[in-house]
């Protein structure tokens, strides 16, 4: 009995796996299974997929052109593809996308694209395969009509613009085509150029960041930036003759920075400030992806906050983070939306090992830009009250946990426009270089005094290109009781230069075995080897002058 229970189960068994098998094989050739069951099969696509692109020109002499097409079927992609330089014309990138569900019978959806003067090669055209279409700009797409089409890992599932020779794309899965559209355009180093997505958007996880086994963390610093769209020109580089006086802005800058990660290979980036040179980037996330393309390709993950520059491009403040944050190995955020500025928040260190206890804590706050009362306190804005009140309530709500952790426990902070007090050294010793008047804001809104009422042991800030020194911030007992730092600017896209000042990158080395940080820079040129004013500045998780 039991022996023909088990062979009726086998034989059930086979016949439901080979009818399973058949239903999958014809699914994929008519669809025969509903939606809700097809949409979860591993080769499916989810969300949208392209059928098809289109680029509208019009211009401003013509009241009767539109740049848009019927918004019912197109999605315009909201940037210029002239970047402002057509006078009285512009153009732009009109992409149609369905759901895979929504999908008629005659529907095509787009497998291939490619920028071209002349049609591409196709071997497979003469079979009767797919051909390629033409549109505007030199674009040739290439569609299917098969069922389920849709679901090749060769359908193109997203269509974007980016701009200049030097273009890159960080996000999962999205190529940079290799040549420009073919628009009637100067070529000026800021040329439009598609970078398509192929697949299903990627899930970005976000990174641990955790002490290493031998108890060690190295934080970089990259202070302003100043990225444009495109190349960028070059602000006081030195030499002068550098490359026989020919100077590119990005393309030095970020061979310094990628030359220090690979020599340093710190544990954590934080970008602190002007990432984005606003006057010479019209198209921020241009210039944005250009940083985040590098330190994604080495696994580092990095946090942002932003200077009085990043929103002079074409995104605010809420618009740039917005592309930060969904960027891989990005733990930058916005923060809370009832306090002033974006990016407000803090990142935990974890413990070495496989503790949840946080080790770090960095503080990242929002500077602001440009002072709302020029008549009474000119030039840059300061921390808010309710910035300040949000810094004391997460400093003091992690106090407890933080004891959890079995060394001592250390806060850091970083800024962009620096402190009043950084301009007030109480005849404590500065090290490093004080080459411009420090332009912290004329209204002193208290927090220094919030970051040494809460332990904080250091804050590092950007802004001015030419200072990277070191000063003692005091209690109220005229104690030294924080470290308050310069990051030196990076960036040959912002001013620098005076005094013979080469564009620099500052480190904090940290060693948990001992609660101990020391803090250096390494220059762009010059002594290039050296550890520049290397310094212990914590020890035992204590001021140290």
């Amino acid at each position: 009995m039991t022996r023909r229970i088990v062979r009726t189960s086998l034989q059930l068994g086979s016949v439901l796996f080979i009818v399973l098998c058949v239903l999958l094989l014809l699914d994929n050739k008519i669809r025969l299974l509903p939606s809700a069951i097809h949409n979860r099969l591993p080769a499916h696509h989810p969300g949208l997929v392209v059928t098809d692109v289109a680029i509208t020109t019009c211009s401003s002499l013509n009241i009767f052109g539109s740049c848009k097409l019927d918004e019912t079927k197109w999605h315009r992609i909201e940037k210029d593809l002239y970047l402002g330089s057509g006078l009285l014309s512009k153009a732009y990138l009109h992409i149609e996308r369905k759901k895979e569900e929504d999908l008629e019978a005659n529907d095509a959806v787009v497998i291939d694209l490619k920028i071209s003067r002349l049609k591409p090669a196709n071997a497979q055209e003469a079979q009767g395969k797919e051909s390629w279409e033409s549109r505007r700009g030199g674009v040739w797409i290439k569609r299917s009509t098969k069922r389920h089409g849709s679901d090749s890992s060769k359908t193109i599932t997203g269509v974007d613009v980016l701009f200049g020779s030097d273009a890159v794309d960080p996000r999962p899965g999205w190529q940079v085509q290799e040549i420009a559209l073919l628009l009637d355009t100067r070529a000026d180093g800021r040329e439009a150029r598609l970078t398509v997505r192929r697949g299903p958007a990627a899930k970005i996880d976000k990174p641990t960041p955790r002490i290493n086994q031998n108890g060690k963390f190295k934080i970089m610093q990259i202070a302003d930036l100043h990225l444009s769209t495109g190349l960028g020109k070059c602000r006081d580089a030195l030499p002068v003759d550098h490359n026989g006086g020919k100077c590119d802005a990005d393309p030095r800058t970020l061979e310094f920075v990628e030359k220090m990660l690979d020599e340093e290979k710190p544990d954590f980036c934080v970008l602190s400030g002007d990432q984005v040179n606003g006057e010479t980037a019209p198209d921020s996330q241009s210039a944005i992806f250009k940083i985040a393309e590098i330190l994604k390709r080495r696994k580092i993950p990095y946090a942002a906050i932003f200077g009085n520059h990043d929103d002079e491009g074409d995104l605010d403040r809420a618009g740039t983070m917005a592309v930060m944050q969904d960027l891989p190995y990005s733990l930058s955020e916005a923060g809370p939306t009832d306090i002033d500025g974006v990016g407000n928040y803090f990142v935990e260190i974890l413990g070495r090992g496989s503790t949840a206890h946080s080790a770090l804590t960095l503080y990242l706050l929002d500077t602001h830009s440009y002072s709302p009362d020029e008549r009474q306190f000119r030039g840059y804005d300061w921390l808010k009250p309710n910035q300040i009140d949000w810094f004391k309530k997460a400093s003091q709500g992690l106090k407890n946990k933080h004891k959890e952790y079995t060394h001592i426990h250390m806060d850091l902070a970083f800024i962009h426009i620096p402190l009043p007090e950084y301009r007030n050294p109480s005849g404590l010793r500065v090290v490093g270089n004080w080459s411009e008047p420090p332009t912290a804001p004329g209204f002193n809104s208290g927090f220094k005094d919030a970051l040494v009422e809460e332990g904080v042991v250091l804050v590092s800030c950007g802004h001015d290109h030419v200072n990277d020194y070191c000063v003692p911030g005091t209690n109220d007992k005229g104690k030294p009781a924080l470290w308050m730092c310069y990051g030196g600017a990076v960036g040959f896209g912002g001013y620098g230069g005076y005094y013979g000042y080469h564009r620099r990158i500052r480190f904090f080395d940290i060693d948990m075995n001992e609660a101990r940080i020391h803090t250096y820079k390494r220059l762009e040129w010059g002594v290039t080897e050296s550890r520049v004013d290397d310094q212990m500045i914590i020890d035992q998780g204590k001021v140290v002058v």
